[in-house]
């Protein structure tokens, strides 16, 4: 019998030629906020490989909303080469989705332009920086940014937005109690914490549709299953968060978790790129940054043993609380054995990102092996990278040094002694 992962799904408007997306990880191959010939080639050989749908990551709605220098920023001028990134990849068979979404507090002036925006005042020791508790003008101007940059995203040819909903960035800093202090309409109950994100929703819907109702592109957000932290949300709450965005007209949801801020690795798994992160940030501009990084990075970012299919059980709950809602899975997909398991499991869809990172034609060395396995040994040296250049595995990076090369190699050590 053939396999489900290689059957067609429709999601939307859309139907994908098979169950397996490219997740949204951020690849840092936007210098100047613009698509570059390396994003180009990259998302081109995912396609290839035999995915079902490539996510671009992750796009800005506006300016306020960049977190890094090489980050894509949605604007009329860039629509022109990004319709040729989708034109490629569906040349290759594929569907192209673009990650949509507003980084919060995690940005400095120097990256957005304005002191950092987010839903309450306060200090980011991320970035770190001074945090300006949004008002009203700004809350509807970014509101109006996200119906957009939709519209943006419709005119690039894409087929699908996933709006980022989670990890500690904008909508996710307005849901979670940890970063939300707001005594207005916008904070306090989780009625009024979802607020931003159902305004954000609408206007999403609404630029989505066309005048005969019928939606013109595909939505899905990517939401967390819990924060990963005590005093953030838990998975009780995320549910409700999950049955709203429903109400409100979402394809599909994307079940992650974790704080980039606060949890990182909860999002990611493994141990934090130390020195992969230190290495490549550079002395001129960020020598204390890069000093803090080297001798305390381990500790405001302790690890998190990875495993495969690491949210399985939280996202198993979701299941059980909205049966008939279809959920993407996310998180340690890394074989066929595991993606069947996924997909049995009752998700009609799943999300991959370093697994195709490391081999962009993983999907179709599963198709012709029904044990194939990801030689991804999740080092983490493709994030440490991404945040300074692109990300890249360390089994193909042209700039890699020795010490690198035997710090990635103790780190898999580590791992193996860990999964044992």
């Amino acid at each position: 019998m053939e396999s489900q992962i290689f059957t067609p799904y429709t999601l939307g408007p859309i139907t994908l030629r098979n169950r397996t997306i490219r997740s949204a990880a951020f690849e840092g191959m936007c210098p100047g906020n613009a698509p570059s010939q390396k994003l180009f080639d990259y998302h081109t050989s995912v396609a290839r490989g035999g995915i079902g749908m490539t996510t671009v990551a992750y796009a800005a709605v506006c300016k306020s909303g960049l977190s890094f220098e090489r980050q894509l920023w949605m604007r009329p001028e860039i629509v022109p080469e990004l319709k040729k990134l989708t034109d490629a990849i569906h040349a290759e068979g594929a569907k192209a989705s673009i990650q949509l979404g507003h980084c919060g507090n995690m940005s400095h002036r120097k990256i957005c332009g304005c002191m950092p925006l987010g839903a309450s005042a306060g200090f980011n020791l991320y970035s770190p920086t001074f945090v300006h508790g949004m008002n009203q003008k700004e809350i509807d101007q970014v509101v109006k940014a996200y119906g957009t940059a939709v519209k943006l995203a419709i005119e690039a040819g894409f087929d699908c937005v996933e709006i980022h909903a989670g990890h500690g960035y904008l909508i996710s800093q307005f849901l979670s109690p940890y970063t939300n202090h707001r005594h207005d309409r916008y904070g306090g109950s989780l009625d009024n914490r979802m607020r931003f994100m159902r305004e954000c929703m609408v206007e999403v819907i609404s630029a989505a549709t066309g005048d005969d109702g019928k939606r013109k592109i595909a939505v899905t957000a990517k939401i967390n299953t819990r924060d990963g932290f005590k005093g953030g949300m838990e998975v009780d709450d995320c549910i409700a968060v999950a049955r709203e965005l429903q109400k409100l007209g979402v394809d599909a949801l994307t079940l992650s978790g974790g704080f980039v801020s606060r949890a990182p690795m909860y999002v990611m798994r493994g141990q934090f790129p130390v020195r992969a992160i230190a290495h490549y940030m550079p002395w001129k501009t960020q020598w204390w940054l890069k000093i803090g990084v080297f001798f305390g990075g381990r500790i405001v970012s302790p690890t998190v043993t990875f495993k495969p299919l690491y949210f399985l059980e939280d996202a198993l709950r979701f299941r059980a609380a909205m049966p008939d809602f279809p959920f993407i899975y996310v998180g340690g997909v890394i074989s066929r054995d595991g993606a069947e398991s996924v997909l049995a499991a009752g998700f009609p869809l799943f999300q991959m990102g370093r697994a195709v990172l490391e081999d962009p034609s993983f999907v179709n060395k599963m198709a012709v092996d029904e044990h194939h396995c990801s030689g991804c040994k999740h080092i983490n040296f493709c994030i440490g990278r991404m945040y300074t250049l692109s990300m890249a595995c360390h089994k193909n990076c042209p700039d890699i040094t020795p010490a690198l090369e035997r710090s990635c190699r103790r780190i898999e050590r580590q791992n193996a002694r860990m999964e044992r």
